[in-house]
């Protein structure tokens, strides 16, 4: 587990960023933190760093916002409204991961020991400033941990 501090919109962007540059197809990454906390900000930065054109919104209404990255897709999911495994089970976001692209769910931690190999990132507020995050990387399974040396040189700058 790594523990790192945000100072900025722009770092939020440029963690995203170098987690962008070691993700490939297949990755499931897995957004957490209480509303406002910068799941969508992070999304959006590691969106621009794969080559995202479009703007990246919260999919809250439509679940599952797809955007062309160049050589792969980047599928941006939100689980906020479902309830159930089932309900996300329809989404069938493994099946999206395996034939071009990378998911992004927020508020996935609901149902992150059901989903297989992902890379959790937590977002937390620090209460003395509005602007900073608290953004915590934990990887669960071996397709992490074979890149966890080059997650945490990537992003020592932003260590606690």
């Amino acid at each position: 587990m790594l523990q790192l501090r945000a100072r900025s919109l722009a770092d939020t962007h440029a963690i995203a960023a170098a987690i962008a540059a070691l993700s490939r197809t297949g990755d499931l990454i897995v957004l957490a933190g209480e509303m406002g906390a910068g799941k969508t900000a992070f999304a959006q930065g590691f969106g621009a760093a794969l080559g995202v054109t479009d703007r990246i919104t919260s999919p809250t209404f439509t679940l599952v916002h797809s955007y062309e990255a160049g050589r792969l897709t980047l599928h941006h999911a939100d689980i906020y409204r479902l309830s159930t495994h089932h309900q996300v089970a329809d989404l069938a976001l493994s099946e999206l991961v395996e034939y071009d692209g990378i998911v992004l769910i927020e508020w996935g931690d609901v149902v992150a020991q059901s989903l297989g190999d992902h890379l959790l990132v937590r977002l937390d507020h620090v209460d003395d400033d509005e602007d900073a995050r608290t953004v915590t990387l934990s990887g669960t399974g071996r397709s992490w941990a074979l890149r966890w040396e080059r997650v945490t040189s990537s992003v020592e700058g932003f260590a606690c």
